[in-house]
Parts: C-alpha cells; sequence; structure tokens
C-alpha cells in the first residue's frame, strides 16, 4: 500500500532497516515527506498538444503536401492528381489510411499555393522534375507506393519509370487511365477542360463560386496542354507490382478493361473493377482506402494471371509481393 493512502500505517524510519547506505537519511517517516510525482515515461507521446502536431499538415519542399503525417507508418504512399487537381485531393485518403500508410500528395504547379510557379513545357520534362524531387524520399530499404489517378495514374507510371531502380516504388497503383501506348490515341476534343470538370463530377462541388470554376477549368488546360505532348515510347517493363483500377461508372474510360497495363511490368499484375465514376479519390471522398490499405500491407497479393477481380480485394494472410 502506498504510504500517502488515508489509513495506512506509517512506515518504520529508513535507519531501522539493516542497508548501511540508508544510515545517514533522516529518521522521520516517509510520510511526513510529500512524494516527488512524476508524469509516466510514455506520456509525452500521447499527450493531445503532441498529437496534434504529429499528425497536423505540413508542406515538403515545393512538392509535397502531407495531410496526416505518420513518420512512423510502415509505407510512404505517393499520391498523384488528376489533370488540374491538387494535393487536397488526397486529403480524406490520407486520413482514411492512417496509420497504416504516410500519404505524400503532389502538388503540381500552376495552382493552389505553386500558382506562380510554372508548369514544366511537356510531359517528358514534368515528369523528370517530379522524379528528382521524389528520389531523396525514396530511401533504399523503405516501403513506398505509387498511387495516380487519370492523368496521375500516366504521370505515376512514367515517374516510377524514370527513378533510378533502387529508388523505385514497389507498388503502383493506376486508376482510370488507359494504358501508356493508348494514351495518345484518344482524340484531343474529348479532352476539353469543362467537359472534364463535368464528367469527373467535381462541377457541382466548385458551380457555386465562379471564380473557382475559372481556376478549375484553368488548372484543366493546363494539364491538358502537357499531357498532349506524350508521346510513348517502347521500353524495358516495370519491376515494380502493378495494380489497374477502372470505375464501374466511369464515363470517361472507353472499357473498364485495362488489360493493356500489364505489358508494362514484369511483376505482379491485377486489374480491378470498382464501384465509382472516373475520380476514386476526392476533396470530398477518400476512395478505394480498403482496396489500397490490403494492397499496402501484403493481404491482397496481385495475381499475375489474373483478369478482372471483384470490386472488393479479398484479404489473405499472404506476404507482400512487393
Amino acid at each position: 500500500m502506498n504510504p500517502t493512502t488515508p489509513g495506512a500505517a506509517p512506515r518504520p524510519p529508513l535507519t531501522a532497516r539493516p542497508r548501511p547506505a540508508a544510515a545517514s537519511l533522516p529518521t522521520t517517516p516517509l510520510r511526513a515527506t510529500p512524494p516527488v510525482r512524476r508524469a509516466p515515461a510514455t506520456a509525452p507521446a500521447v499527450t493531445p498538444a503532441r498529437a496534434a502536431t504529429a499528425t497536423r499538415p505540413r508542406i515538403e519542399g515545393d512538392w509535397f503536401l502531407l495531410p496526416a503525417p505518420r513518420p512512423d507508418a510502415p509505407v510512404r504512399l505517393f499520391c498523384f492528381p488528376h489533370a488540374g487537381g491538387d494535393a487536397t485531393a488526397f486529403t480524406p485518403l490520407a486520413r482514411a489510411l492512417a496509420p497504416a500508410a504516410e500519404v505524400w500528395a503532389l502538388r503540381p504547379p500552376a495552382r493552389g499555393g505553386r500558382s506562380r510557379d510554372p508548369m514544366p513545357a511537356d510531359f517528358a520534362a514534368l515528369a523528370a522534375e517530379v522524379a528528382a524531387a521524389i528520389a531523396p524520399h525514396l530511401a533504399p530499404g523503405r516501403r513506398a507506393a505509387f498511387y495516380g489517378q487519370s492523368f496521375g495514374a500516366l504521370l505515376a507510371y512514367e515517374v516510377a519509370r524514370a527513378l533510378p531502380a533502387d529508388r523505385r516504388a514497389g507498388l503502383v497503383v493506376v486508376a482510370g487511365a488507359p494504358s501508356p501506348a493508348e494514351w495518345s490515341e484518344r482524340e484531343s476534343k474529348d479532352l476539353d477542360a469543362a467537359r472534364l470538370l463535368r464528367l469527373t463530377g467535381l462541377e457541382e462541388l466548385v458551380s457555386a463560386d465562379p471564380e473557382l470554376v475559372e481556376l478549375a477549368l484553368a488548372g484543366i488546360r493546363t494539364d491538358l496542354a502537357v499531357s498532349a505532348t506524350y508521346r510513348h515510347r517502347p521500353h524495358p517493363p516495370l519491376a515494380s507490382a502493378l495494380c489497374a483500377l477502372a470505375g464501374a461508372d466511369d464515363p470517361m474510360l472507353a472499357t473498364t478493361d485495362l488489360s493493356g497495363w500489364a505489358a508494362h511490368t514484369r511483376g505482379a499484375f491485377e486489374q480491378l473493377v470498382l464501384p465509382g465514376g472516373h475520380l476514386l479519390a476526392t476533396v470530398d471522398r477518400p476512395g478505394p482506402v480498403d482496396l489500397l490499405t490490403s494492397l499496402l500491407s501484403g493481404r491482397a497479393a496481385a495475381d499475375p494471371t489474373s483478369s478482372t477481380a471483384s470490386a472488393t480485394a479479398t484479404a489473405t494472410e499472404e506476404q507482400p509481393s512487393w
């Protein structure tokens, strides 16, 4: 029983103990001396103030937003936004994936906090700049994955290909995009900014504010101009695992069959059709959280022989395939 507990009998003076070191201590019982109160050793790590600081959004350099920093997360997931999109599109996803993964969302130039930064002249230059920005954050031995949707899917793939072999992500997830070989075949008239804003389902989010509409359209036009410069050239396939996603109700894809992506990896490949439209993750919904959690943890190992799987990956006890 603690000597400060009411009703407790006084403990004998320390001098009554047969310990030589205690002989010089005062003979007053311990209850006469107020105990020193110490916080538990783990308290600083769980205080509300520190918890808020650990998860407060922060900017990393020019290129990345961490909507929900989780430095101890086992995986870094680098997210690439759609045409006209910004890093904030992945805020709900970042919060939903924590603590399984730490989301690093790409901040493209010519919008948002980088409105004064010019967009590179062509797609190849953009991919090279993004690859240079990401490389220092892909330390060998640290697990990392890419997730991109629409325009961002193509960019994620080309950045993964441009990185040195020891800095490549182990998994690349592409959503709502035809394969690189098919990308250039699309007719540009089907990709005007106003139509794209409408078909992505984002028009209703900005329609109440004419200024936001113009900003959204300007960002889309910028990215479409860069997209038009993309030229696919044959090259060795990635070694990374690759998963291609399509929304069941995507009005932008001619087909939900994304098997063309299989030729672009020699790692595990899988394609999945999920509920949803062209954009799976947006500023008002997190997107395929369960699927990404399974893929990132390795519970849904990609099967190179699979073609089209069900809407939700089946969780297994398999080890990570990437």
